[in-house]
């Protein structure tokens, strides 16, 4: 599938404007004409299971069918929609189910992953350790890459929830290597919203024991690798949380180069979602789901443009890669990660330590361990009111 890139700048005109939070409150009726255009109503969000409680992770779907995805492409005549509607009164029947109807998922039997979190969401000493059994262990380390023998499910962390702007990420250089927001000049990072987007358009992770590792050039990208877990992007319906750990299926593969460097976008979906039985690779997605492949590529192209920086290219002229592709990437940077925990690869200022991983010769002192501060429910602290801007960025595709 051919996504294209930009022949022209994207950087001609830059404008911003107050944005308004999108409203849980009352149902909303809309008709968007751009294929781009990736807003949708806030659908229903997991709960995170704290660490005072013993319950198993929670599932990342429901198969209600009132928690169908709504789309701005569901809005249009288009007869490629995959999710349409009779009329504007049904429509605004089902947006309202939708609004009304956060009921929490079922738990999963096969898992027990738990999140600690520490301080206040948007400060500094905020942090999410995510425990296994009331265990702290490295969402980096310790999660197995897989989750099931035939390697055809995997475990992937939630850093960054959908439709939200805190960069958070996994933190490769802290003991355990919690999840935090990015810092940058002494200031918590924020991504713009690039009209029409609002924050990030997935659930946003990483695959767990995998490394792109930085002293290897991949001879098809010709750049080297970022040196983070392959990032990842869950297409599901369910808004995520941080710390949550999302059974999914992997469809594709798309390859960002930022500033000279490979960093691999993988699509995958939630195993529970309703539509992971219909895509099984890359051509599904866009059948299944128009537009959201070319919102993709546009949003990675442009997100850094708001902060003075210039368009992000992509490997393969934007192309998306294949299952098959994808998988091979994985295994890839999976023994990269093998590389690095068994010392054949320099880890810089990573941190290895875990509590599981065999033959390691980092494992974590339990002093260390039960030194992590016990998990605190804070409500999140404030965001200023500039991180909801809309920026219009001219010549951006559509």
């Amino acid at each position: 599938m051919f996504l294209g890139s930009s022949s022209t700048s994207l950087v001609s005109r830059l404008r911003t404007a107050p944005l308004n939070r999108l409203s849980t409150a009352s149902p909303i009726v809309a008709r968007v004409s751009r294929t781009s255009a990736t807003l949708a109503p806030p659908t229903k969000q997991a709960t995170p299971p704290s660490s005072s409680s013993p319950s198993s992770l929670l599932s990342s779907s429901s198969s209600s069918p009132s928690s169908a995805v709504l789309s701005p492409s569901s809005f249009s005549p288009s007869p490629r929609v995959a999710h349409s509607a009779s009329s504007v009164t049904t429509r605004a029947a089902l947006i309202s189910r939708h609004f009304s109807s956060p009921a929490i998922p079922p738990q999963s039997p096969t898992m027990s992953y738990t999140v600690r979190k520490i301080g206040q969401a948007n400060t500094l000493e905020h942090r999410v350790y995510i425990e296994k059994d009331g265990q702290p262990v490295s969402p980096f380390h310790d999660i197995p890459l897989y989750a099931n023998e035939e390697q055809t499910i995997l475990n992937m962390v939630v850093e960054i929830p959908r439709w939200t702007n805190a960069k958070q990420e996994i933190s490769k250089e802290e003991f355990l290597n919690p999840i935090k927001q990015d810092v940058k000049k002494g200031k918590l990072r924020y991504v713009r919203n690039c009209f029409p987007h609002k924050g990030y358009l997935w659930n946003y992770g990483a695959f767990p024991q995998t490394w792109e590792d930085p002293n290897t050039v991949h001879p098809e990208t010709k750049a080297k690798g970022d040196n983070d877990p392959l990032d990842v992007c869950e297409i599901g319906e369910l808004v995520g949380y941080p710390g949550q750990v999302k059974q999914v299926k992997v469809l594709g593969v798309m390859a960002l180069l930022d500033e000279e460097e490979t960093d691999w976008k993988v699509i995958v979906i939630d195993v529970q979602d309703p539509l992971a039985a219909k895509l099984n690779d890359v051509e599904d997605v866009e059948r299944h789901l128009p537009g959201l492949l070319r919102a993709t590529n546009e949003w990675f192209r442009i997100y850094k443009i708001p902060d003075g920086k210039p368009e992000n290219q992509f490997a393969f002229s934007g192309e998306c890669k294949n299952k098959k592709y994808a998988l091979d990437v994985i295994r890839e940077c999976a023994d990269a990660w093998e590389k690095l925990m068994t010392g054949k690869s320099p880890k810089g200022e990573i941190s290895t330590a875990n509590v599981t991983v065999a033959n390691s010769t980092d494992r974590a002192d339990a002093g260390e361990v039960a030194n992590i501060p016990k998990g605190q429910n804070l409500p999140p602290a404030p965001i200023d009111g500039s991180v909801d801007k809309w920026f219009f960025i001219s010549g951006a595709a559509v």
